[in-house]
């Protein structure tokens, strides 16, 4: 088996990071960290590197910050240093992530435990390597390479270690950040890597290629332990590639992996959050908590020591980007950081974070040790509090419910939460998005294989789940508002101080269709007449007809995951 070949690794200290909303956040003390350098690459891999078929002799491995800046500003075109001292560089055509274009090899020893679908499409074994001697061949073409070698995992125990080859100096400062960087004595003894991606970007793929739709292609084989890229330049791939990789080996060995930020309370219990949610709910936002250590914002594992940060660093999304919203953030981006996309006044390199002219996609990255309040290193024990945070633009779900068991796993495997209305006149409706498991296009195995890991660990731990509506109330979207900010903060710090699992058992109310458990009143800092939705609308008709059309959509979403998640039907909303 794939995971048996895995040994420990040597621990590569972490800390952790803040990828921002559009919700504004406190401004908090922070110092700045010293530049961290790129270790200097010792111990020899030219027989490794030959034996993937990497012939050329001009490599740079784990290239210097300095380096990297200099290659990329002679060589790339677009690479600019702004006047923060980040490197600015961008990414072509592509401006985020291709997901239809990901292929998995469809290989024996694999292809039973995998979701095949939209989400995993099947890739032949010949198209594969027929991706990879076009990357290898492309890649042996260019003057120079770069290498970086570094782990995915704070924990050694199942820290993995991860090779790029690569043509451009953005993507191995990109990964650099992204990456656990290893120490200038771990480099010397890397060794073999567990999994190598070789990113060709920046030559097309053959669409005549069986399985190959289009001039982008990322594609996975676990039996070669190999990621190949080819026909986008967008450097999230490689990292959402790693995240995709820990999704099926992690679990294979009894850990969790999660799309989800987690923090730790500063006090001798030093209890852990587990936050959920996609984008637009406020999950950036409310788990950054001056009380409260951020051990990680976007993946984490969660073994039989307790949870696990799986990056180094953020990539953490720029536009409307502000010293005044996001301190930590703007001020992390200075030399080592990268900026994809964004644009500068040409003569002063000052980034104007506003501008969305290559795309509203703009991105910084940066080491995770660039953000201050952050745990060092990025492990933590088993969370007490799980939140599942949803943006609820149909104004109907409460502001706060707290779940069984079973609804846990139905809006886990759900990941629910709503996007308003466009920008087309007379268009006013919200409209529901769903993802499965908070993560759903880098899940590897069916989403109740997840829910029934998760599920193991909230018995044995003991862990409460909540469901929080950082939405509308009073009406959906265009007729009631927002739930303000701080009556969100007021739950979390309820559920924190452990008050509100007090309140909920002394007396809960069911709300219904959905048949959540809700306070009947008594939160500090929240009003008492916005914890129950339906008696926030003054039109009582219109909320029931509108739970009735989300309490639809939740259950035509859930009939696609099939047979194996019909127990968990009568967890969510009965009609």
């Amino acid at each position: 088996m794939l995971v048996a070949s895995l040994a420990s690794r040597r621990f590569a200290a972490t800390t952790a990071c803040a990828a921002r909303t559009g919700l504004a956040r406190p401004v908090a003390a922070w110092t700045m960290a010293p530049l961290r350098s790129m270790s200097s690459a010792s111990g020899d891999i030219t027989k490794s590197l030959k034996n993937a078929g990497i012939t050329l002799s001009a490599i740079k491995r784990n290239p210097s910050i300095d380096a990297c800046y200099a290659d990329a500003t002679a060589n790339e075109k677009g690479s600019i240093v702004t006047s923060s001292g980040a490197l600015s560089a961008l990414s072509g055509a592509k401006t985020g992530r291709s997901p239809t274009d990901k292929r998995i090899v469809d290989e024996p020893a694999h292809s039973k435990n995998i979701w095949w679908g939209p989400v995993n499409i099947k890739l032949p074994k010949e198209s594969f390597e027929k991706n990879r001697k076009k990357a290898v061949e492309f890649l042996n073409s260019k003057e120079q390479l770069y290498i970086v070698d570094g782990y995915a995992g704070a924990d050694p125990k199942y820290q993995l270690k991860i090779r790029i080859i690569c043509s451009r100096a953005y993507h191995a400062l990109f990964m650099h950040n992204m990456l656990i960087r290893p120490t200038k004595e771990q480099l010397a003894t890397f060794g073999e890597p567990d999994f190598t991606i070789f990113n060709a970007g920046e030559t097309p793929a053959d669409t005549s290629v069986e399985g190959v739709s289009s001039k982008t292609s990322v594609a996975l084989s676990f039996d070669k332990k190999e990621m190949v890229i080819l026909g986008t330049e967008y450097a999230g791939e490689m990292k959402k590639g790693v995240f995709t990789i820990m999704h099926y080996l992690m679990p294979q060995r009894d850990v969790l992996s999660l799309h989800t930020s987690a923090n730790e309370g500063i006090n001798s219990e030093k209890d852990v959050s587990f936050f959920f949610g996609l984008s637009g709910t406020g999950k950036t936002t409310l788990s950054a908590d001056p009380q409260r250590r951020l051990i990680g914002d976007d993946e984490h594992c969660w073994s039989d020591k307790g949870v696990f940060n799986i990056e180094g660093g953020c990539y953490a999304k720029a536009v409307d980007l502000s010293a005044e919203k996001e301190p930590e953030i703007f001020h992390a981006i200075r030399k080592g950081s990268v900026l994809e996309n964004i644009i500068l006044d040409p003569k002063t390199k000052e980034v104007d974070y506003t501008k969305t002219t290559i795309t509203e996609n703009t991105r910084a990255c940066y080491p995770i040790d660039f953000i201050p309040n952050a745990k060092i290193p990025s492990v933590g024990g088993h969370p007490k509090n799980i939140i599942l945070l949803t943006c609820d633009a149909f104004g109907v779900l409460p502001p706060v419910s707290k779940l069984t068991t079973e609804q846990a796993m139905y809006h886990f495997i759900s990941g629910y939460t709503a996007k308003i209305a466009g920008t087309e006149v007379g268009v006013t409706e919200p409209s529901a998005t769903f993802s499965a498991c908070y993560g759903q296009p880098f899940l590897v195995f069916h989403p109740m294989k997840y829910a029934e890991m998760l599920a193991e660990k909230l018995k044995e731990h003991n862990t409460s789940v909540w469901l929080i509506n950082t939405g509308w109330t009073g009406g959906k979207y265009g007729v009631g508002k927002r739930i303000p900010l701080k009556y969100s903060r007021a739950i979390i710090d309820a559920i924190h101080s452990g008050s509100l699992s007090k309140n909920i058992e002394q007396g809960a109310r069911s709300f219904p269709v959905f048949n959540l458990a809700i306070p009947a009143g008594g939160v500090e800092g929240v009003p008492d007449k916005i914890l129950d939705p339906s008696g926030a609308w003054s039109d009582k008709k219109a909320f029931d007809d509108q739970i009735q059309k989300l309490a639809k959509l939740f259950t035509k979403n859930f009939d696609a995951f099939g047979k194996g998640v019909e127990n968990l039907k009568k967890a969510g909303p009965v009609l």
